[in-house]
C-alpha cells in the first residue's frame, strides 16, 4: 500500500518532551519543571490583555508595530530590525528555515534548545553537536567542528539546563572564529535574569555586525508563556529574508498588547530579577551544606549533582519530591545524577529546601 512519505530524517526526530505539570492523586503541585514565572506577568500586562479581548474580531498588527517600538524604546533598539513570533522557538526555526537546507550543516552546543535540532533536521540538515565542558559551552569545540558545510552556529547563553553563561571575551572569540558567512544566533530566553558585569547579551554585536542574531522571549522572566511571544535582533538583510517567509499573522493580537506592557514595566522585571538572585544564593549555600553540588547558575533555574553514594540520586531525590507534591525536571538519560529545579515563590522555595534536606539525611 502506498501513502505520502514524509520528507527524509523528519520520522528519525524524536518528540519535544515538556516539562511534567501533573502528579497522580495530587491537585495543584508545585510546579517547577520548566522555568516558568512563579510571579506572573506584570499587573499591566494583564491589564493591557484583557483591553485587547475586546477586540478578537479584528485581526492583529501584522507589522507588530506598537510591541516592536516597545521593545526598541526599553533596549536602545532600532525598531526596524526587530522581527516579533509565536515564542523565539518560532523565530529560531524561521532563521533555519531562511538560512540552512538539504546538505548544510547546523552547529549546536550540547545543552543548546531541544527543538534546534528538530527544526534543523526537518529541513534536512545534518545537526552537528559540540560537547561542553564543566557546565559550559566550550568555544574551541565549536570551532573545532565548523566546517565549509556549516551554515548556523546556535547556541544559549545564558545556557539551559546548566544556568551557565559565555562571559563577553568568550562571546567574541567565538564570533570572531566563524566564517563571516555562517549566522550566528544567540539564544537569550534568560537574559534578563543576569547580573553580571562580564556577560553580554550580544545585541550590541548584531548592531556592528552583519551575520549574529539575538533571539529573546516573554515565556521567562516576563511570564507570559501561554499566549507564545518572543522576539529577535536582526541585521537589515536577515530581517529581509525572514520576513519573506513569516507569515502576516504569526503573532495574536492579545499577546503583543500584553508583550508591549510588560516590557515597558521595568520596575516590575527589575524587582523579579533580585529576587530570583537572592533565592538562588540561599538555595545555592543550603543545598551545598548538604553535599550538594549546584552548578552556579544566573538563571531562574539551577542545576543539581547528586552524589549517588549511600543512594543518595537524582531520581530518588525527583521521586520524594513528587511524594511532597513538587514536580522537578530531571535531565539526562538513565542513570543521570542531574536535577534541574525551578526558582519559584517564597513558599515553593522553602517546600523543595525542606523536603531535599529530609531526604538527604535519611
Amino acid at each position: 500500500m502506498s501513502y505520502p512519505q514524509p520528507k527524509p530524517g523528519v520520522l528519525k526526530i524524536g518528540r519535544y518532551v515538556q516539562g511534567q505539570s501533573e502528579i497522580a492523586g495530587i491537585e495543584n503541585p508545585i510546579k517547577l519543571s520548566s522555568n516558568e514565572s512563579s510571579a506572573g506577568p506584570s499587573p499591566a500586562a494583564v491589564e493591557a490583555y484583557q483591553r485587547a479581548g475586546q477586540l478578537l474580531n479584528r485581526y492583529p498588527d501584522g507589522a507588530q508595530t506598537r510591541l516592536r517600538r516597545a521593545i526598541a524604546d526599553v533596549y536602545n533598539l532600532d525598531a526596524e530590525r526587530i522581527i516579533c513570533g509565536n515564542g523565539s522557538d518560532e523565530l529560531l526555526a524561521l532563521f533555519i528555515r531562511a538560512y540552512a537546507g538539504e546538505g548544510d550543516q547546523v552547529l549546536l552546543s550540547e545543552n543548546g534548545f531541544v527543538m534546534c535540532r528538530i527544526h534543523a533536521t526537518g529541513q534536512g540538515s545534518e545537526v552537528v553537536i559540540a560537547p561542553e565542558r564543566n557546565y559550559l559551552v566550550d568555544v574551541d569545540a565549536l570551532l573545532d567542528r565548523v566546517t565549509d558545510k556549516t551554515r548556523v552556529v546556535i547556541i544559549a547563553n545564558p545556557n539551559n539546563p546548566t544556568g551557565t553563561y559565555l562571559p563577553t571575551d568568550e562571546l567574541k572569540r567565538l564570533h570572531e572564529g566563524l566564517p563571516k558567512d555562517v549566522l550566528f544566533i544567540i539564544d537569550g530566553a534568560y537574559a534578563e535574569y543576569v547580573m553580571r558585569d562580564d556577560y553580554d547579551d550580544g545585541l550590541a554585536l548584531v548592531d556592528k555586525l552583519e551575520n549574529v542574531v539575538v533571539t529573546r522571549t516573554f515565556s521567562k522572566i516576563y511570564g507570559l508563556p501561554s499566549l507564545r511571544i518572543g522576539w529577535a535582533y536582526c541585521p537589515e538583510k536577515v530581517v529581509d529574508a525572514v520576513q519573506r517567509i513569516r507569515t502576516p499573522f504569526n503573532t495574536n493580537g492579545p499577546a503583543l498588547a500584553a508583550a508591549a506592557a510588560a516590557v515597558k514595566d521595568t520596575a516590575y522585571t527589575k524587582q523579579l530579577c533580585e529576587q530570583n538572585a537572592q533565592w538562588l544564593e540561599r538555595i545555592t549555600r543550603c543545598l551545598s551544606e548538604l553535599g550538594l553540588f549546584v552548578v552556579p547558575s544566573v538563571t531562574n533555574f539551577y542545576l543539581i549533582r547528586f552524589p549517588g553514594s549511600q543512594n543518595k540520586t537524582a531520581q530518588g531525590a525527583a521521586d520524594y519530591l513528587q511524594s511532597q507534591a513538587i514536580i522537578p525536571r530531571p535531565v539526562g538519560g538513565e542513570g543521570d545524577n542531574h536535577l534541574r529545579i525551578t526558582v519559584g515563590s517564597d513558599h515553593e522555595n522553602e517546600a523543595v529546601l525542606q523536603a531535599l534536606t529530609e531526604y538527604m539525611q535519611a
